[in-house]
């Protein structure tokens, strides 16, 4: 498959209870989750990382990350096929270009930059 879901996000009101809940229920340990409240979690067995944290309009989101090489040709294809950008191309310094895109069902769909393999 030629764009892979690479990364995963819950957000809720409580972003503690949250991490605590997944931390209970399947063993997760996440790292501290700093100003923004939100701690990750490395995948394991071929599994993929994820973060989890609260969420700054209060309303919590599943949201999964597929890495692609152009985000914007993908935000485009996404419009074309009935679907709508709810943030466009963001690249935080050293850290991730994403965006997120919502299906034509609603369901909020995040796009990472494939980043070139280290060396």
């Amino acid at each position: 498959m030629a764009d892979q879901v690479v990364w995963f996000e819950v957000t809720g009101k409580d972003g503690n209870a949250l991490r605590s809940f997944y931390s209970d229920l399947f063993g997760w340990q996440f790292s501290e989750p700093g100003e923004m409240d939100y701690g990750m979690v490395e995948g394991a067995n071929g599994g993929i990382g994820g973060g989890i944290g609260s969420a700054p309009e209060g309303q919590g989101h599943l949201t999964f990350y597929v890495a692609v090489d152009d985000p914007q040709a993908a935000l485009d294809k996404a419009e074309q096929l009935g679907g709508k950008v709810v943030t466009g191309v963001t690249e935080i310094p050293n850290v991730v270009t994403f965006a997120l895109l919502q299906d034509p069902e609603g369901n909020q769909v995040g796009i990472i930059k494939n980043q070139p393999p280290s060396e």
